[in-house]
Protein backbone atom coordinates (compact mmCIF):
# COMPACT_ATOMS: atom_id res chain seq x y z
CA UNK A 1 0.00 0.00 0.00
CA UNK A 2 0.84 3.27 -0.39
CA UNK A 3 -0.15 6.18 1.75
CA UNK A 4 -0.08 10.17 1.35
CA UNK A 5 -0.19 12.29 3.80
CA UNK A 6 0.04 15.70 2.40
CA UNK A 7 -3.93 16.39 3.27
CA UNK A 8 -2.91 16.00 6.86
CA UNK A 9 0.01 18.65 7.20
CA UNK A 10 -1.12 21.89 9.08
CA UNK A 11 -0.57 23.98 5.59
CA UNK A 12 -3.58 22.28 4.77
CA UNK A 13 -6.06 21.26 7.68
CA UNK A 14 -6.72 22.14 11.03
CA UNK A 15 -6.06 20.25 13.43
CA UNK A 16 -2.63 19.32 11.08
CA UNK A 17 1.05 17.98 11.49
CA UNK A 18 3.73 20.28 10.79
CA UNK A 19 6.82 19.00 8.82
CA UNK A 20 8.71 20.12 12.22
CA UNK A 21 6.40 18.18 14.34
CA UNK A 22 6.34 15.11 11.58
CA UNK A 23 10.69 15.40 12.60
CA UNK A 24 10.44 15.31 15.70
CA UNK A 25 7.99 12.10 16.28
CA UNK A 26 10.22 9.77 13.40
CA UNK A 27 12.57 10.21 16.90
CA UNK A 28 9.92 8.41 18.55
CA UNK A 29 9.16 6.27 16.01
CA UNK A 30 12.38 4.84 15.42
CA UNK A 31 12.32 4.08 19.30
CA UNK A 32 8.73 2.46 18.66
CA UNK A 33 10.64 0.35 15.84
CA UNK A 34 12.89 -1.43 17.74
CA UNK A 35 10.75 -2.42 20.40
CA UNK A 36 7.88 -3.66 18.25
CA UNK A 37 11.02 -5.78 16.04
CA UNK A 38 12.55 -7.25 19.31
CA UNK A 39 8.78 -8.01 19.48
CA UNK A 40 8.59 -9.87 17.00
CA UNK A 41 11.97 -11.06 17.47
CA UNK A 42 10.85 -12.75 20.78
CA UNK A 43 7.96 -13.92 19.32
CA UNK A 44 5.76 -12.10 22.19
CA UNK A 45 2.55 -11.91 22.56
CA UNK A 46 1.26 -9.56 19.80
CA UNK A 47 3.84 -8.86 18.19
CA UNK A 48 3.76 -12.26 17.14
CA UNK A 49 1.09 -11.26 14.89
CA UNK A 50 3.42 -8.79 12.91
CA UNK A 51 5.29 -12.89 11.80
CA UNK A 52 2.14 -14.38 10.57
CA UNK A 53 3.35 -13.81 6.87
CA UNK A 54 6.24 -16.14 7.12
CA UNK A 55 4.59 -18.16 10.13
CA UNK A 56 1.13 -18.85 8.73
CA UNK A 57 1.31 -22.57 6.16
CA UNK A 58 -0.41 -21.65 3.08
CA UNK A 59 0.17 -25.91 2.10
CA UNK A 60 -1.35 -27.00 5.93
CA UNK A 61 -4.96 -24.66 5.69
CA UNK A 62 -4.93 -26.34 1.67
CA UNK A 63 -5.02 -29.97 2.86
CA UNK A 64 -7.60 -29.17 5.95
CA UNK A 65 -10.25 -27.83 3.64
CA UNK A 66 -9.50 -30.46 0.91
CA UNK A 67 -12.73 -32.75 2.55
CA UNK A 68 -14.77 -30.07 2.38
CA UNK A 69 -14.13 -27.97 -0.73
CA UNK A 70 -14.52 -28.43 -4.82
CA UNK A 71 -16.95 -28.64 -7.09
CA UNK A 72 -19.39 -30.18 -5.01
CA UNK A 73 -19.34 -27.73 -2.13
CA UNK A 74 -21.98 -24.33 -3.37
CA UNK A 75 -21.95 -22.56 0.03
CA UNK A 76 -19.79 -22.09 2.90
CA UNK A 77 -21.18 -20.98 6.69
CA UNK A 78 -18.24 -19.82 8.98
CA UNK A 79 -19.06 -19.56 12.80
CA UNK A 80 -17.65 -17.25 14.38
CA UNK A 81 -17.77 -13.57 15.57
CA UNK A 82 -15.25 -10.42 15.81
CA UNK A 83 -12.02 -11.29 14.75
CA UNK A 84 -13.15 -14.82 14.38
CA UNK A 85 -15.28 -13.77 11.33
CA UNK A 86 -14.22 -10.49 9.87
CA UNK A 87 -10.77 -10.97 8.94
CA UNK A 88 -12.19 -13.96 6.89
CA UNK A 89 -15.10 -11.85 5.64
CA UNK A 90 -13.25 -9.08 4.05
CA UNK A 91 -10.98 -11.54 2.49
CA UNK A 92 -13.80 -13.02 1.05
CA UNK A 93 -15.72 -9.99 0.02
CA UNK A 94 -13.02 -8.26 -1.32
CA UNK A 95 -11.62 -10.57 -3.80
CA UNK A 96 -14.72 -12.70 -4.20
CA UNK A 97 -15.82 -16.29 -3.83
CA UNK A 98 -16.77 -19.35 -6.28
CA UNK A 99 -19.13 -20.43 -3.68
CA UNK A 100 -21.92 -18.47 -1.25
CA UNK A 101 -20.76 -17.43 1.80
CA UNK A 102 -22.38 -17.13 5.32
CA UNK A 103 -20.84 -15.50 8.45
CA UNK A 104 -23.11 -16.38 11.61
CA UNK A 105 -21.35 -13.16 13.22
CA UNK A 106 -24.64 -12.52 15.27
CA UNK A 107 -26.92 -14.26 17.60
CA UNK A 108 -30.34 -12.33 16.25
CA UNK A 109 -32.38 -15.78 16.00
CA UNK A 110 -34.64 -13.96 12.78
CA UNK A 111 -31.39 -13.32 11.29
CA UNK A 112 -29.72 -16.45 12.17
CA UNK A 113 -32.68 -18.35 10.44
CA UNK A 114 -32.74 -16.30 7.42
CA UNK A 115 -28.55 -17.02 6.43
CA UNK A 116 -28.73 -20.79 7.13
CA UNK A 117 -32.62 -21.43 5.70
CA UNK A 118 -32.80 -22.16 2.24
CA UNK A 119 -29.35 -23.62 1.89
CA UNK A 120 -28.30 -26.87 0.10
CA UNK A 121 -26.92 -28.49 3.89
CA UNK A 122 -25.66 -31.85 1.80
CA UNK A 123 -23.53 -29.07 -0.16
CA UNK A 124 -22.65 -27.02 1.88
CA UNK A 125 -19.02 -26.65 4.70
CA UNK A 126 -19.09 -24.94 7.82
CA UNK A 127 -16.05 -24.02 9.81
CA UNK A 128 -16.48 -23.00 13.43
CA UNK A 129 -13.67 -20.90 14.63
CA UNK A 130 -12.84 -19.73 18.78
CA UNK A 131 -9.55 -19.96 19.93
CA UNK A 132 -11.30 -21.02 23.41
CA UNK A 133 -14.25 -23.00 22.16
CA UNK A 134 -15.87 -21.26 24.95
CA UNK A 135 -17.39 -18.07 22.96
CA UNK A 136 -21.35 -17.95 24.27
CA UNK A 137 -21.92 -16.86 20.67
CA UNK A 138 -19.94 -18.59 18.60
CA UNK A 139 -20.78 -22.19 19.99
CA UNK A 140 -24.68 -21.13 20.14
CA UNK A 141 -24.62 -20.97 16.77
CA UNK A 142 -22.35 -23.59 15.97
CA UNK A 143 -25.39 -25.67 17.92
CA UNK A 144 -27.82 -24.23 15.78
CA UNK A 145 -26.04 -24.86 12.62
CA UNK A 146 -25.39 -28.45 13.77
CA UNK A 147 -28.48 -29.02 14.33
CA UNK A 148 -30.00 -27.94 11.08
CA UNK A 149 -27.76 -30.39 9.51
CA UNK A 150 -28.98 -33.29 11.19
CA UNK A 151 -32.92 -32.25 10.85
CA UNK A 152 -31.64 -32.23 7.56
CA UNK A 153 -29.95 -35.95 7.18
CA UNK A 154 -26.89 -34.26 6.77
CA UNK A 155 -24.01 -35.90 8.55
CA UNK A 156 -22.09 -32.57 9.59
CA UNK A 157 -18.71 -33.89 10.75
CA UNK A 158 -18.27 -34.74 6.90
CA UNK A 159 -18.81 -30.89 5.69
CA UNK A 160 -17.18 -29.05 8.83
CA UNK A 161 -13.36 -28.19 9.52
CA UNK A 162 -12.57 -26.80 13.42
CA UNK A 163 -10.47 -23.64 13.95
CA UNK A 164 -8.97 -23.28 17.43
CA UNK A 165 -6.78 -23.27 20.05
CA UNK A 166 -4.69 -26.36 21.26
CA UNK A 167 -7.44 -27.45 24.05
CA UNK A 168 -10.87 -26.87 24.94
CA UNK A 169 -14.42 -27.85 24.14
CA UNK A 170 -14.02 -27.26 19.82
CA UNK A 171 -10.65 -29.18 20.09
CA UNK A 172 -12.51 -32.05 22.16
CA UNK A 173 -15.20 -31.89 19.71
CA UNK A 174 -12.68 -32.21 16.54
CA UNK A 175 -10.29 -35.14 17.85
CA UNK A 176 -13.83 -37.29 18.90
CA UNK A 177 -15.17 -36.71 15.22
CA UNK A 178 -11.91 -37.11 13.44
CA UNK A 179 -12.60 -33.71 12.26
CA UNK A 180 -10.23 -31.39 10.62
CA UNK A 181 -8.09 -28.99 12.54
CA UNK A 182 -6.23 -26.01 12.26
CA UNK A 183 -4.92 -24.03 14.73
CA UNK A 184 -5.45 -20.61 16.28
CA UNK A 185 -1.82 -19.41 16.31
CA UNK A 186 -0.60 -18.24 20.12
CA UNK A 187 0.22 -15.00 20.69
CA UNK A 188 -1.98 -13.22 17.88
CA UNK A 189 -5.09 -11.62 19.26
CA UNK A 190 -8.25 -12.26 16.95
CA UNK A 191 -8.36 -9.08 15.14
CA UNK A 192 -4.50 -9.39 13.90
CA UNK A 193 -5.34 -13.39 12.61
CA UNK A 194 -6.36 -12.69 9.29
CA UNK A 195 -2.99 -13.50 7.96
CA UNK A 196 -3.63 -16.75 9.65
CA UNK A 197 -5.97 -20.32 9.38
CA UNK A 198 -8.56 -17.60 11.14
CA UNK A 199 -9.07 -15.53 8.11
CA UNK A 200 -7.74 -18.15 5.38
CA UNK A 201 -10.01 -20.91 5.58
CA UNK A 202 -12.34 -19.10 4.02
CA UNK A 203 -10.60 -17.74 1.30
CA UNK A 204 -9.11 -21.13 0.94
CA UNK A 205 -12.35 -22.58 0.55
CA UNK A 206 -13.40 -20.19 -1.98
CA UNK A 207 -10.53 -20.45 -4.13
CA UNK A 208 -8.61 -17.56 -3.66
CA UNK A 209 -4.45 -17.47 -3.78
CA UNK A 210 -3.32 -17.72 0.11
CA UNK A 211 0.51 -17.61 -1.56
CA UNK A 212 -0.33 -14.25 -3.61
CA UNK A 213 -1.99 -13.43 0.10
CA UNK A 214 0.95 -14.33 2.38
CA UNK A 215 2.87 -12.80 0.03
CA UNK A 216 2.19 -9.31 0.09
CA UNK A 217 1.64 -8.92 3.43
CA UNK A 218 5.09 -10.07 3.12
CA UNK A 219 6.22 -7.09 1.04
CA UNK A 220 4.54 -4.58 3.64
CA UNK A 221 6.49 -6.83 6.64
CA UNK A 222 9.71 -6.02 4.53
CA UNK A 223 9.27 -2.20 4.34
CA UNK A 224 8.67 -1.45 8.18
CA UNK A 225 11.73 0.55 9.11
CA UNK A 226 12.19 3.28 11.58
CA UNK A 227 11.60 6.06 10.18
CA UNK A 228 8.05 7.39 8.97
CA UNK A 229 9.30 8.77 5.62
CA UNK A 230 10.26 5.27 4.44
CA UNK A 231 7.20 2.81 5.68
CA UNK A 232 4.09 3.41 4.36
CA UNK A 233 2.38 1.69 7.61
CA UNK A 234 4.48 3.93 10.11
CA UNK A 235 3.33 7.48 8.31
CA UNK A 236 -0.55 6.03 8.74
CA UNK A 237 -0.18 4.88 12.04
CA UNK A 238 2.40 7.79 13.17
CA UNK A 239 -0.10 10.66 11.50
CA UNK A 240 -3.26 9.19 13.20
CA UNK A 241 -1.41 9.25 16.47
CA UNK A 242 -0.32 13.24 15.68
CA UNK A 243 -3.92 14.35 14.69
CA UNK A 244 -5.47 12.51 17.81
CA UNK A 245 -3.38 14.19 20.03
CA UNK A 246 -4.31 17.82 18.12
CA UNK A 247 -8.33 16.49 18.40
CA UNK A 248 -8.83 14.15 15.33
CA UNK A 249 -10.37 11.96 17.99
CA UNK A 250 -12.75 10.24 15.06
CA UNK A 251 -11.12 8.59 12.49
CA UNK A 252 -13.81 7.83 9.29
CA UNK A 253 -12.17 4.76 6.95
CA UNK A 254 -14.12 5.52 3.26
CA UNK A 255 -13.12 3.19 0.68
CA UNK A 256 -13.67 3.88 -3.23
CA UNK A 257 -14.23 0.52 -3.96
CA UNK A 258 -17.41 -1.47 -3.20
CA UNK A 259 -15.23 -4.87 -2.06
CA UNK A 260 -13.36 -3.02 0.74
CA UNK A 261 -16.84 -2.18 2.48
CA UNK A 262 -16.19 -4.87 4.93
CA UNK A 263 -12.68 -3.97 5.47
CA UNK A 264 -13.66 -1.03 6.94
CA UNK A 265 -15.95 -2.87 9.42
CA UNK A 266 -12.56 -5.38 10.01
CA UNK A 267 -10.77 -1.48 10.12
CA UNK A 268 -13.09 -0.59 12.92
CA UNK A 269 -12.69 -3.00 15.23
CA UNK A 270 -8.60 -3.55 14.97
CA UNK A 271 -8.41 0.11 15.76
CA UNK A 272 -11.51 0.73 18.25
CA UNK A 273 -10.53 -2.53 20.60
CA UNK A 274 -6.45 -2.19 20.05
CA UNK A 275 -6.43 1.67 21.23
CA UNK A 276 -9.56 2.30 23.14
CA UNK A 277 -7.97 2.31 26.77
CA UNK A 278 -7.26 4.25 29.90
CA UNK A 279 -9.40 7.70 28.07
CA UNK A 280 -7.35 7.18 24.97
CA UNK A 281 -8.04 6.04 21.41
CA UNK A 282 -9.38 7.30 18.10
CA UNK A 283 -13.08 6.10 17.06
CA UNK A 284 -13.23 4.56 14.09
CA UNK A 285 -16.20 5.33 11.66
CA UNK A 286 -16.90 3.10 8.65
CA UNK A 287 -18.27 5.13 5.84
CA UNK A 288 -18.19 4.22 1.73
CA UNK A 289 -17.45 6.30 -1.27
CA UNK A 290 -19.67 7.37 -2.81
CA UNK A 291 -22.44 6.52 -1.46
CA UNK A 292 -22.01 8.13 2.17
CA UNK A 293 -20.75 11.34 0.42
CA UNK A 294 -24.53 11.71 -0.02
CA UNK A 295 -25.06 11.14 4.19
CA UNK A 296 -21.97 12.25 5.65
CA UNK A 297 -20.05 14.10 3.81
CA UNK A 298 -21.70 17.42 5.19
CA UNK A 299 -20.68 16.70 8.69
CA UNK A 300 -16.83 16.11 7.76
CA UNK A 301 -16.88 19.11 5.79
CA UNK A 302 -18.98 21.43 7.83
CA UNK A 303 -19.09 19.67 11.62
CA UNK A 304 -16.58 19.75 14.77
CA UNK A 305 -12.99 19.85 13.45
CA UNK A 306 -12.54 16.90 15.45
CA UNK A 307 -12.54 14.01 12.18
CA UNK A 308 -9.61 12.94 10.21
CA UNK A 309 -10.84 10.91 6.98
CA UNK A 310 -8.60 7.96 5.67
CA UNK A 311 -9.39 6.83 2.18
CA UNK A 312 -8.44 3.87 0.29
CA UNK A 313 -8.81 3.87 -3.22
CA UNK A 314 -7.25 0.81 -6.08
CA UNK A 315 -5.78 2.84 -9.04
CA UNK A 316 -6.70 0.33 -11.49
CA UNK A 317 -10.36 -1.58 -11.80
CA UNK A 318 -13.08 -3.53 -13.61
CA UNK A 319 -14.80 -0.84 -15.51
CA UNK A 320 -18.13 -0.34 -17.37
CA UNK A 321 -19.03 2.67 -20.13
CA UNK A 322 -21.92 4.59 -19.45
CA UNK A 323 -24.16 5.00 -22.21
CA UNK A 324 -24.54 7.35 -24.09
CA UNK A 325 -27.92 9.44 -23.72
CA UNK A 326 -30.08 12.58 -25.72
CA UNK A 327 -29.97 14.55 -22.47
CA UNK A 328 -28.21 17.56 -22.82
CA UNK A 329 -27.63 17.79 -19.48
CA UNK A 330 -26.14 13.87 -18.94
CA UNK A 331 -24.61 13.84 -22.13
CA UNK A 332 -20.88 14.56 -20.70
CA UNK A 333 -21.70 11.00 -18.80
CA UNK A 334 -21.97 8.95 -22.08
CA UNK A 335 -18.63 10.33 -22.57
CA UNK A 336 -17.01 8.48 -19.85
CA UNK A 337 -17.42 5.08 -17.73
CA UNK A 338 -18.53 4.24 -13.86
CA UNK A 339 -15.03 3.86 -12.94
CA UNK A 340 -13.80 7.18 -14.24
CA UNK A 341 -17.10 8.87 -11.97
CA UNK A 342 -15.91 7.18 -9.05
CA UNK A 343 -12.54 8.43 -9.39
CA UNK A 344 -13.68 11.91 -10.02
CA UNK A 345 -15.63 11.16 -7.19
CA UNK A 346 -13.17 10.55 -4.80
CA UNK A 347 -11.00 13.16 -5.93
CA UNK A 348 -13.05 15.87 -6.02
CA UNK A 349 -14.01 14.87 -2.03
CA UNK A 350 -10.47 14.84 -0.91
CA UNK A 351 -10.29 18.06 -2.44
CA UNK A 352 -13.33 19.35 -0.70
CA UNK A 353 -12.38 18.00 2.72
CA UNK A 354 -9.04 19.62 1.95
CA UNK A 355 -10.51 23.30 0.68
CA UNK A 356 -12.08 23.03 3.98
CA UNK A 357 -9.05 22.95 6.01
CA UNK A 358 -10.33 19.01 6.99
CA UNK A 359 -7.07 16.54 7.45
CA UNK A 360 -7.74 13.38 4.85
CA UNK A 361 -4.87 10.50 4.01
CA UNK A 362 -4.93 8.92 1.11
CA UNK A 363 -3.90 4.69 1.32
CA UNK A 364 -3.88 3.99 -2.51
CA UNK A 365 -3.65 -0.12 -3.66
CA UNK A 366 -2.70 -1.08 -6.93
CA UNK A 367 -5.84 -2.63 -7.70
CA UNK A 368 -7.72 -4.92 -5.59
CA UNK A 369 -6.16 -7.99 -5.69
CA UNK A 370 -4.66 -11.23 -3.26
CA UNK A 371 -1.80 -9.25 -3.13
CA UNK A 372 -2.53 -5.98 -2.68
CA UNK A 373 -5.37 -7.20 -0.11
CA UNK A 374 -2.72 -9.16 2.31
CA UNK A 375 -0.75 -5.70 1.77
CA UNK A 376 -3.32 -3.63 2.74
CA UNK A 377 -4.44 -5.57 5.79
CA UNK A 378 -0.35 -6.06 7.33
CA UNK A 379 0.33 -2.32 6.91
CA UNK A 380 -2.93 -1.07 9.05
CA UNK A 381 -2.10 -4.14 11.88
CA UNK A 382 1.38 -2.60 11.58
CA UNK A 383 -0.12 1.23 11.67
CA UNK A 384 -2.05 0.12 14.77
CA UNK A 385 0.76 -1.32 16.51
CA UNK A 386 2.66 1.69 16.19
CA UNK A 387 0.08 3.93 17.18
CA UNK A 388 -0.06 1.89 20.32
CA UNK A 389 3.25 2.32 21.32
CA UNK A 390 2.82 6.16 20.87
CA UNK A 391 -0.18 6.20 22.50
CA UNK A 392 1.43 4.07 25.45
CA UNK A 393 -1.52 1.75 25.45
CA UNK A 394 -1.16 -2.12 25.46
CA UNK A 395 -2.83 -2.42 21.83
CA UNK A 396 -3.11 -6.07 22.02
CA UNK A 397 -5.57 -7.17 25.13
CA UNK A 398 -9.02 -5.81 25.27
CA UNK A 399 -10.58 -5.85 29.26
CA UNK A 400 -13.61 -4.17 28.47
CA UNK A 401 -14.91 -6.48 25.82
CA UNK A 402 -13.96 -9.42 28.28
CA UNK A 403 -15.81 -7.69 31.42
CA UNK A 404 -18.96 -7.91 29.15
CA UNK A 405 -18.19 -11.36 28.36
CA UNK A 406 -18.02 -12.55 31.72
CA UNK A 407 -21.42 -10.76 32.60
CA UNK A 408 -23.36 -12.27 29.53
CA UNK A 409 -22.31 -15.46 30.61
CA UNK A 410 -23.04 -15.20 34.61
CA UNK A 411 -26.64 -14.04 32.83
CA UNK A 412 -26.88 -17.07 31.24
CA UNK A 413 -26.22 -19.35 34.17
CA UNK A 414 -22.73 -20.17 33.10
CA UNK A 415 -21.07 -18.99 36.77
CA UNK A 416 -20.80 -16.43 39.09
CA UNK A 417 -19.53 -13.30 37.88
CA UNK A 418 -19.68 -10.12 40.00
CA UNK A 419 -19.76 -8.06 36.54
CA UNK A 420 -23.37 -10.07 35.82
CA UNK A 421 -24.99 -8.48 39.46
CA UNK A 422 -23.81 -5.45 38.19
CA UNK A 423 -26.60 -5.51 35.55
CA UNK A 424 -29.86 -5.52 38.23
CA UNK A 425 -27.82 -2.34 39.20
CA UNK A 426 -29.07 -0.16 36.12
CA UNK A 427 -30.05 3.28 36.41
CA UNK A 428 -33.30 3.78 34.68
CA UNK A 429 -35.65 7.11 33.80
CA UNK A 430 -38.41 5.45 31.44
CA UNK A 431 -40.46 7.38 29.61
CA UNK A 432 -43.48 5.39 28.59
CA UNK A 433 -46.48 5.55 26.22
Amino acid sequence: MDVDIGNALASVASPGVSREALDRLDERVAAAHERIEAGRANDEFGYASLNLPERTDPDEIRRAVDPIAGEETEALITVGIGGSALGAATIVDALGADVETVFLDNVDPAWVADRVDGLALSRTAVNVVSRSGTTAETLANFLVVREAFEDAGVDWTERAVVTTGESGPLRELADRHDLPALEVPSGVPGRFSALSAVGLVAAAVCGRDLDALLAGAAEEADSLSGSLYDCPAYAYGATTYALDARGASINAFVPYAESLETAAEWFAQLWAESLGKDGLGQTPVRALGATDQHSQLQLYRAGPRDKLVTFVAPRERPDREIPATDVDDLAYLGESSLGELLDAEFRATEASLAAAGRPTVRIELERVDERELGGLLYGLEAACVLAGELSGVNAFDQPAVDWAKRAARGLLGGGDFPEAEAVDAKTTLRVER
